[in-house]
């Protein structure tokens, strides 16, 4: 069977973006893990961080399933989500000028379309209400943006090797039977933040994460002196800039609210492959 599937990324996080609506599904539910792991694979397959599958939802816009490119079903993606909305436009599923709701797996999730240049779309991701981050030491967090993340406060990231830290952490008992994503991060200033990202289900470093800059700036927010904590980051990643904003909790123990993950998609190309 042949395949059409479109190539997204997000701050250099790539995807495989499949059209599942009813007259375009992904047919190989079969052994779905396995294929979902081969079309990943960057040397024998189309190469990339995820598959999205993009389908139809009985209320919302459209329904997101993502895939970690193990093959197994992920947690949220934040940068797949930018990807996906950016498909949906794409695809004539959404319009541009209005605003997007669609379903992943951890619920509904409004988006903002701010602009669209050739085959890039800057987009803005509602992330859902987060709980305040679990500071395990001086300089070391948990935070559940839809994903589990470890953020390790740092003065010098670019010397970690953040493969080999990151797998240790990452497999640490702690964390099992799932395992975490783990994300050493920098402050620049009062206003931004450096991160480098270790990701479960790819098991390498990638060179963005949404949900692990989202988590970044949330424990930024309770790293820093009372004085010095702000309500919207720019986080700089080795793929390019994202910004996050939200509500500070009104007291201790409420969630930060108001979520936003924004930066861009962009449609690298489409194709076609033999399953």
């Amino acid at each position: 069977m042949i395949q059409h599937f479109y190539k997204f990324h997000g701050t250099g996080n790539d995807f495989i973006v499949i059209d599942n609506r009813p007259a375009n599904g992904f047919s190989a539910f079969g052994e779905r893990q396995n294929v979902i792991a081969s079309l990943c694979d960057r040397h024998f397959g189309i190469g990339a961080d995820g598959l999205i599958l993009v389908g139809s939802d009985r209320d919302l816009d459209f329904r997101m399933d993502y895939f970690n490119a193990d093959g197994k079903e992920g947690s949220l993606c934040g940068n797949g989500s930018r990807c996906a909305v950016a498909f949906a436009c794409m695809a004539g599923m959404v319009d541009k000028r209005s605003a997007v709701w669609f379903r992943a797996v951890d619920g509904e999730h409004a988006a903002r379309i701010v602009s669209v240049s050739d085959n890039e779309y800057m987009i803005n991701v509602a992330i859902n209400d987060v709980q305040p981050p679990k500071r395990l030491s001086a300089s070391e967090y948990f935070v559940d943006t839809g994903s589990p993340h470890f953020i390790a406060f740092a003065d010098d990231i670019d010397s970690i090797d953040v493969v080999r830290e990151g797998s240790k952490i990452r497999h640490a008992q702690q964390w099992a039977p799932y395992g975490v994503n783990v994300n050493f991060v920098k402050m620049l200033d009062a206003a931004h933040l450096a991160a480098r990202t270790f990701e479960r289900g790819v098991e390498r470093e990638t060179l963005s994460c949404g949900t692990g800059v989202t988590a970044a700036a949330v424990a930024a927010y309770t790293h820093c002196p009372p004085e010095q904590a702000l309500h919207k980051y720019h986080i700089q990643t080795s793929g390019g800039g994202l910004n996050v904003s939200f509500t500070p909790p009104k007291d201790p123990g409420s969630p930060f609210t108001n979520m936003h993950l924004e930066g861009p998609a962009v449609f690298v190309f489409r194709g076609e492959i033999k399953l």
